[in-house]
């Protein structure tokens, strides 16, 4: 059985079950955010350390949950940080290991992406990636049963990525999560000028201000949902924004973070 190691756990989140789910706890109790949606299908969330965008990135997870989306598997997209990649690495591993315990992994439909498009490989040294793992103690947490399928990319075009997402969802009771951080070690004052215009082009749903007005790691899979999305007359909703300065008070260098969801209304 092979498995994807867990590379961030005691970083970007504690190694301890008891501490992640201790913060869990402590991050759900101000979350009161609302929504009409009665189909949610796919969510935007950060994926830096937790003691800086896991309260943003659990008001989606927990909205999402609470609102009873049962997804049989969870898609996970996110950018490559570490390493060149040509295209897409999709994790061809049998279980994802977590603090929390292990995710088993849809190795099946894994295989079957990977066959049916040029662009997905499979590169293991692309899956030490935060932006991804990061998400998969919240999955465990919210969706214990739920299977994942873990997509790593680089060098793709959004209408390349578009055509995966086209095809995972498809799929019945399937579920997207599309991993990014805003904008990058910008003072708060310029960080929110420029977040506010992703924000914007989120909820407007505006796929030529995400490509010349806005800063994200994340922007091609971002890019590539909302046109999904659009295709399929779905809608936004931004569930939160803030930046570092909100945990460590600098406001000379921040990170910019958000969540949505998408889905019908």
């Amino acid at each position: 059985m092979k498995h994807r190691k867990a590379s961030f756990s005691g970083s970007f989140y504690p190694n301890s079950a008891k501490e992640i789910e201790k913060m869990i706890v402590q991050m759900r109790v101000s979350n009161e955010t609302q929504t009409d949606m009665h189909d949610i299908k796919a969510m935007i969330a950060p994926h830096a350390g937790y003691i800086y965008s896991g309260y943003t990135a659990n008001k989606a997870y927990s909205l999402v949950q609470e609102h009873n989306v049962h997804p049989k598997r969870i898609v996970v997209i996110g950018p490559s940080h570490r390493i060149y990649l040509k295209g897409a690495s999709i994790a061809l591993y049998d279980d994802y290991e977590t603090p929390l315990g292990d995710i088993s992994i849809d190795y099946e439909f894994s295989a079957k992406l990977k066959e049916q498009f040029d662009e997905l490989s499979f590169n293991p040294l692309a899956h030490s990636e935060h932006s991804t793992e990061t998400q998969m103690p919240f999955i465990k947490t919210y969706f214990p049963n739920t299977q994942v399928v873990e997509i790593v990319y680089g060098d793709i075009s959004v209408e390349s990525l578009c055509d995966i997402i086209r095809e995972i969802m498809v799929q019945s009771h399937t579920f997207i999560v599309i991993s990014t951080d805003l904008s990058h070690f910008h003072t708060q004052e310029e960080a929110n000028i420029l977040d506010a215009q992703f924000l914007k082009a989120i909820e407007t749903m505006d796929i030529e201000a995400l490509e010349t007005k806005c800063e994200a790691c994340g922007i091609t899979g971002v890019e590539a949902l909302i046109q999904w999305a659009k295709e399929n007359k779905l809608q936004t909703q931004v569930l939160d924004y803030r930046t570092s300065m909100n945990t460590n008070h600098d406001a000379s260098k921040v990170v910019g973070y958000t969540s949505a969801i998408i889905g019908e209304r």
